[in-house]
């Protein structure tokens, strides 16, 4: 019996022992892994502070990049860029491959950019000559002697009203080409003062021709002066619209534009029922008024349609693309509606300021 006590014992001891060399191993683990932990702590301390200093220099780095990239731009030192890399708000004609400006946040290389060739140099120039041609001329005709006319004031104050739409659309227009890839914000605000200028444009156009033709009928020209001022203040109005401007919209725009014009046809065919139409041409200078809208429709369809860069893409896209075309074909009608207006008012001058029974003349 002794013996088997003391081998419970020695058995209570063997497994004492055993139980204690487990506690000690797990003592053991749980150091190396609080040890592990505290070598992962101390790594994690040692990384963070690079990650922290590295963060401001990349944004720094970042910073000297665009410094860099804005001073190259003020001094004039950009280049054209192709069509592809464009930001979304700078792409307008994805059929132009090549030659676009980038993105220039600095008016004054804006303006500078006037004198590079880009797709923009057509545009801005066109109009700019455009601008200061019925600019002199409009001041030439207001301080024109007052024997020129019947009645001075009236006759100053509508052809003022055809110059200053003319000056104000091709102002709008060549500035709005000049500035359109400062950025986003002043993109959007200059393309809708070009359209409002086209708006303008198209009334003041209408203001002279329905004063000299429904001269001695003052209610139907007095119905036709407040309807097309009121469509042109509706398409200012929508011109404001932000998605007007997108390329998305391009035929709505021309749309809009063209229907403003194409409501002239009422006048124009109410002045050639009552006058007949030897007398329309001959002496209501109706030739003139057909041959200027056949300028604005063909620039309005050409620049919808994307002709003639979109059959040879990447060979206009500095010279002889739609929008060119346009500009050329707006300041052409613009010329030859002034001559069939002056020559109407050439012919009132000669009559003075009688009016016969059966004419609106």
């Amino acid at each position: 019996m002794g013996w088997e006590c003391l081998g419970e014992d020695g058995g209570r001891e063997v497994v004492d022992g055993k139980a204690e060399e487990q506690h000690d191993g797990e003592e053991q683990g749980g150091a190396w892994e609080e040890k592990e932990e505290e070598e992962e702590e101390e790594e994690a301390e040692e990384v963070d502070p690079v990650r922290v200093l590295t963060l401001p220099l990349q944004a720094h780095h970042a910073m000297e990049k665009m410094e860099e990239f804005v001073f190259k731009v003020w001094e004039g030192r950009w280049r054209v860029i192709p069509h592809d890399v464009l930001p979304d708000w700078l792409k307008d004609n994805d059929f132009l491959l090549h030659g676009h400006r980038p993105p220039m946040p600095s008016f004054r290389a804006c303006f500078q950019s006037i004198f590079r060739m880009h797709t923009e140099t057509g545009n801005i120039w066109t109009h700019l000559i455009g601008f200061f041609f019925f600019l002199i001329l409009g001041i030439a005709y207001m301080f024109s002697p007052n024997i020129n006319f019947v009645s001075p004031v009236q006759e100053k104050v509508v052809l003022g009203m055809f110059f200053l739409g003319a000056v104000l659309c091709l102002c709008f227009s060549w500035l709005f080409h000049t500035v359109y890839c400062h950025s986003e914000k002043v993109s959007r605000t200059f393309s809708k003062l070009d359209y409002s200028g086209i708006a303008l444009l198209i009334m003041g156009s209408f203001v002279p021709w329905l004063y000299y033709s429904f001269y001695c009928s003052p209610q139907p020209r007095l119905i036709y002066l407040v309807i097309i001022c009121v469509l042109g203040i509706t398409a200012i109005v929508v011109s404001q619209w932000d998605r007007f401007a997108t390329p998305q919209y391009r035929a709505v725009r021309a749309g809009v534009f063209l229907g403003l014009g194409l409501s002239g046809l009422v006048p124009t065919l109410h002045f050639m029922f009552s006058e007949g139409l030897i007398h329309a041409i001959t002496v209501g200078q109706i030739g003139w008024l057909f041959l200027m809208a056949i300028c604005y429709i063909l620039g309005v369809a050409l620049y919808a349609a994307r002709i003639p860069e979109r059959f040879f893409p990447g060979r206009c896209d500095i010279w002889f693309h739609s929008h060119q075309i346009f500009h050329v074909l707006v300041v052409a009608g613009a010329v030859v509606h002034l001559h069939g207006v002056s020559q109407l008012q050439a012919f009132r001058s000669s009559l003075g300021g009688g009016c016969a029974a059966d004419t609106m003349l």
